[in-house]
């Protein structure tokens, strides 16, 4: 908080605009304690409330606005390399395109405050075909609930220390091992739980060239297709015979799955994550030959193997028939 202090007093708005244009952008650059340390400047008079708010609320929406079009552009390949920089890629994708399947401006107005999603929601937003207008306007909204959340809580901060400095150095003493402890355990759990999965991944994938092979042959084989309906937009092909379904669905259906065949499952996310997690969860309920395509959609589709063109259809609509 000291060293946010004086970078304020040092440079201002121009700093405070800076420094959440980039942090939003994907440089790792903390918003919370610059926000909050111009939040107890505006107490003290030496910053204004109205216009720090206005340079943190430009900063943000800025950044977000590049990766609302970035995601327009590039669709689900942006997607896919955000979500490799998560801590958790098994679920970080699937969990934003399902919250904009089902209710995107409610999304958009409260993604800042949830992990992961606060940087999916803007390049999901472009993919998912929304209009520009909308998203700026909905996620103003949410921009201006999270800089004023953390701006408030500064300012009653520093409220509070003209009352009675010495909570300053109470706050200091604890708080620094409190915050350390939080984010050592916070990371052990993710990368022990990314661990144990990718253990597993890798011993269940299949090959490509295997699957191809049987084909070929003509065995028997049950091909899934998990994908989000918006990974179809910019791909509208799947794997020879396979079905679409979403993993909850199928996990719902899964008396209907074949015991005397192979499962092969696929999706388009880092690692196989998706397929892997739906494998397991196949595997409790006691279908025994069910794994995950290596490389999944795009190592198939890099191959020259063949595919099957799909009939596209609303993806809101088939998001919601598939809850």
């Amino acid at each position: 908080m000291e060293l946010s202090t004086h970078i304020l007093l040092t440079y201002g708005y121009l700093l405070l605009f800076a420094w959440i244009l980039v942090g939003q952008l994907g440089i790792p650059l903390p918003a919370t304690p610059i926000l909050l340390a111009a939040g107890a400047l505006s107490a003290e008079g030496q910053l204004s409330f109205s216009l720090a708010m206005l340079a943190a609320m430009a900063g943000s929406l800025v950044a977000d606005s590049t990766w609302f079009f970035i995601g327009r552009r590039h669709g689900h390949h942006v997607l896919r390399i955000l979500c490799k920089l998560s801590m958790e890629p098994t679920v970080c994708v699937r969990r934003t395109q399902d919250s904009f399947g089902r209710r995107r401006q409610v999304t958009l107005m409260f993604a800042k405050f949830v992990p992961g999603l606060a940087t999916l929601a803007a390049p999901v937003a472009g993919q998912n075909g929304m209009a520009f207008g909308e998203f700026l306007f909905f996620d103003g909204i949410g921009v201006a609930v999270w800089v004023g959340a953390l701006l408030l809580v500064g300012r009653l901060f520093g409220d509070a220390l003209k009352r009675d400095p010495t909570l300053l150095n109470w706050a200091g003493r604890f708080s620094g091992a409190l915050l350390v402890l939080g984010v050592v355990g916070f990371v052990v759990v993710r990368l022990v739980r990314r661990r144990m999965m990718l253990k597993q991944l890798f011993a269940a994938r299949l090959e490509p060239e295997e699957l191809k092979r049987q084909l070929d042959a003509g065995e028997l084989v049950y091909i899934v297709d998990l994908r989000h309906p918006l990974e179809l937009l910019p791909d509208p092909f799947t794997l020879p015979g396979a079905l679409h379904f979403s993993p909850d669905s199928l996990a719902a259906r899964h008396h209907e799955i074949p015991r005397d065949r192979d499962v092969v499952l696929y999706c388009t996310c880092p690692s196989e994550a998706t397929a892997a997690k739906t494998a397991m969860i196949l595997i409790k309920l006691g279908i025994e030959r069910v794994r995950p395509l290596r490389g999944g959609f795009d190592e198939w589709k890099r191959l020259g193997f063949p595919m099957d063109a799909v009939q596209m259809v609303n993806p809101s609509l088939e998001t919601a028939e598939t809850l």
